[in-house]
């Protein structure tokens, strides 16, 4: 892969821009309006926000066609719309009510939208990777030039199933790329303290594919790497890994709340990242290096981002309002949609 033009010489198109920037605004907002009802007590579980790497869901994401896949981490609400998904759907799906796109029962971590594209979330380290290597393999065996986009996460790498799954889509030239959203902690351990490479897409050697390391806060360079990893996949010439470095502004959970302000080495009881880093990463974040791009090059002015701004807030409420409003499942709804046989209904009362 040859990476013959730079993201910096490229012309932008308007509308790609104002699309992304939109998207990442909308989940920027989405998430931090859903935390608000979670900490109310509103509803309850694991919320993972992707709050700080809104560039590397919508970077590679926003060209992909409606036929192609994406694959998430139990951090991918920001996967989800930037594949398309309907906010009101996802929002009541995390709330676990019925009228989420999964009934509520795959809440935040398990969420899939199948009319996008969307092939699921896993809560498990790596756990939809098989999934988006047999999806790839069904798309080249049907002969489509469809593609499909794996996301994970740093800590990833050093599990097993990362190598299986890379080394059988290399063999097979299969149409995926391995997207690693290097957020730099697997919750509270830095990934430099767990491997011995200094950028983890160097483990693409190894199976003798393209590999490329990029700034996962600059949505442009992001996308234009991606892209042209997309098209390579396309026309068949198999799956490469492409490293984000990111970063999450919150905790790895609203569950888990760690002071800050002590050396990571010191014990993660105590606290693994100091203020300085935090505050150094939000210096550069992604929403806003976008904005003073399209300012910048005259796409649009600051009122008008303003403006989508205002819109998207308006549609997460919204969304989140539908989902405060909707229904919780029924009771007798646990027995639908888990065998392909139902229970009997004399074993239903006796399990219950």
């Amino acid at each position: 892969m040859s990476w013959s033009v730079s993201w910096r010489e490229r012309e932008w198109d308007k509308d790609l821009l104002l699309e992304m920037y939109r998207l990442m605004v909308r989940i920027r907002h989405f998430e931090d309006e859903g935390e608000v009802y979670l900490r109310r007590g509103d509803f309850s579980g694991p919320y993972h926000a992707s709050i700080g790497q809104e560039a590397a869901c919508v970077g590679p994401l926003v060209s992909l066609r409606g036929t192609d896949y994406v694959t998430g981490t139990h951090r991918s609400h920001g996967h989800q719309i930037a594949k398309g998904a309907p906010l009101k759907t996802l929002a009541a799906e995390i709330w676990g009510r019925r009228t989420g796109v999964c009934k509520g029962k795959g809440g935040s971590m398990h969420v899939a939208d199948f009319s996008v594209g969307a092939l699921g979330a896993s809560a498990l380290l790596g756990g939809a990777m098989g999934i988006a290597t047999g999806a790839a393999l069904a798309q080249k065996l049907d002969g489509t030039d469809g593609v499909v986009v794996c996301y994970f996460g740093d800590g990833v790498v050093n599990e097993g199933t990362f190598h299986e799954t890379l080394n059988w889509a290399a063999t097979w030239k299969l149409p995926v790329i391995f997207l690693c959203e290097n957020n730099q902690y697997a919750v509270t351990m830095w990934y430099g303290d767990t491997t011995s490479v200094d950028v983890l897409s160097k483990r693409a050697v190894a199976y003798d594919i393209p590999g490329r390391t990029v700034d996962g806060m600059n949505a442009l360079q992001l996308h234009h790497v991606c892209e042209e990893a997309i098209a390579r996949a396309r026309a068949g010439e198999g799956p490469s890994l492409i490293e984000a470095m990111t970063y999450r502004y919150k905790e790895h959970s609203t569950r888990l709340v760690m002071p800050t302000g002590v050396k990571k080495r010191e014990g993660i009881l105590r606290g693994y990242r100091e203020s300085a880093e935090i505050e150094a990463w939000q210096q550069r974040d992604p929403i806003i290096v976008l904005a003073a791009t399209i300012v910048g090059q005259e796409h649009a002015s600051e009122s008008e981002l303003d403006r989508i701004e205002q819109e998207e807030i308006a549609q997460v409420r919204d969304a989140w309002q539908f989902a405060a409003d909707s229904d919780w499942p029924d009771v007798e709804e646990i027995w639908t949609d888990t065998w392909p046989e139902p229970v009997q209904a004399d074993k239903r009362v006796e399990l219950i």
